[in-house]
């Protein structure tokens, strides 16, 4: 591959990876909340443009598609950024294992298994983020058992920190997981002629 075409592919892989970036930050802002979940765990869509560049032209860019979205969505953060901090880290344990598996296993099967295993690790990582990094910051916004009590208002069985990562956050992660993969096994296959060229 000689020098010229190295510079277009990376030209090529830039675009779009911002093309999906922009869709990703949009896709951010329009959240929808679900029943039996506290109303600060809204889902979205915004994982699938990642996940869609990370299967075209690889895991890191289905990365860089993350961390420009969170970026975005930091100008106009409520949260201190624990939101987006947490959504970077979870949605990149989403994308990696998925882009890493596909671009090995170039088959339906191979992008069933990374979605898979992107779901799985999106979910162990989210307990640990929430509860390590998300949930502190939060409680400086509001105290932890004001969170609490707000969050047994959708579910009566979450009491405690602890009931809310396993009946609250770790359910919401694993779900919002298993929407994207689907989402993403039905879109990727009509979009991949357009998206796989910059793969070189």
């Amino acid at each position: 591959m000689n020098t010229q075409t190295v510079k277009k592919s990376k030209i090529r892989k830039l675009s779009i990876t911002s093309v999906m970036a922009a869709a990703s930050a949009i896709l951010m802002f329009i959240e929808t909340p679900l029943p039996f979940f506290p109303s600060f765990l809204q889902i979205d869509a915004s994982d699938l443009p990642a996940v869609l560049c990370s299967f075209a032209i690889g895991p890191a860019w289905g990365i860089a598609v993350q961390l420009i979205k969170n970026l975005i969505h930091m100008l106009a953060t409520k949260t201190m950024v624990a939101g987006e901090v947490a959504n970077f880290l979870i949605g990149a344990a989403f994308v990696l294992p998925a882009g890493v598996v596909y671009n090995k296993i170039h088959t339906k099967k191979g992008a069933i298994l990374g979605l898979t295993l992107g779901t799985v690790f999106m979910t162990v990582i989210g307990i640990l983020t929430n509860y390590f990094i998300t949930l502190p910051l939060y409680s400086r916004l509001m105290p932890i058992d004001a969170i609490i009590e707000l969050s047994s208002k959708a579910n009566p069985y979450i009491k405690d920190v602890f009931t809310l990562i396993l009946y609250g956050i770790t359910p919401f992660n694993f779900f919002k997981g298993v929407a994207i993969s689907l989402l993403s096994l039905l879109i990727y296959k009509p979009l991949s002629p357009i998206l796989r060229y910059t793969k070189q």
